[in-house]
């Protein structure tokens, strides 16, 4: 961290010196809609979004997701890469990430980034379960396996794939969910 004698703040400073600036600034680190949003701070329900919004939250949730990976050296088997492509490590990571930055907020109390390394800390047990539970790896993955119930035709096993490029799959999977939510919007006469 580095002091700004002006202002008296501290700035991030990351391995080497950089800070926030050189990478442009803190909504390029960790995304805009968290910095530019009138709205109060929400939880993200990821099944009512619209394709406009889930646009948005996904870039941000991405840029959360490789910080805390980076900032916290965490293993692959509590953050892997295909993390997206997974509905429960989805929804514990966009929760960790709103109450992040709910807890980094400058009227938070003084306590709230300590609660929130608390929360982490369990978050990370979860984590870890269901990326054993899913079966998604470092190099391969495969989509998280479903159990019918009685009455219900059994599911076909998805088979294990090599993960050749992550960012190029997150951008795909983002591309196909926006072309979901637009289809959506489209046919009930909704415009995002």
């Amino acid at each position: 961290m580095s002091t700004d004698v002006e202002s008296g703040q501290r700035a991030p400073e990351f391995e080497g010196g950089d800070s926030f600036e050189e990478f442009g600034g803190p909504e390029a680190v960790f995304g805009t809609a968290d910095f530019e949003d009138e709205r109060p701070l929400r939880p993200i329900d990821w099944n009512t979004l619209t394709a406009d919004e889930a646009l948005v939250e996904w870039g941000d949730l991405d840029k959360f997701v490789k910080w805390l990976r980076l900032s916290y050296g965490l293993p692959p088997a509590v953050v892997p890469p295909l993390w997206h492509r997974h509905d429960e490590l989805i929804w514990e990571l966009s929760a960790l990430h709103t109450a992040r930055v709910n807890a980094y907020d400058p009227e938070a109390s003084p306590s709230a980034p300590l609660a929130w390394h608390r929360e982490f800390r369990e978050c990370q047990q979860r984590l870890r379960e269901w990326v054993s539970l899913s079966g998604t790896r470092l190099d391969r993955d495969r989509p998280t396996r479903q159990t019918a119930w009685p009455g219900e035709p059994p599911y076909d096993p998805a088979p294990e794939v090599e993960i050749v490029d992550r960012d190029g799959d997150f951008a795909a999977f983002v591309a196909e969910d926006i072309a979901a939510r637009r289809a959506m919007e489209a046919a009930l006469g909704f415009a995002s």
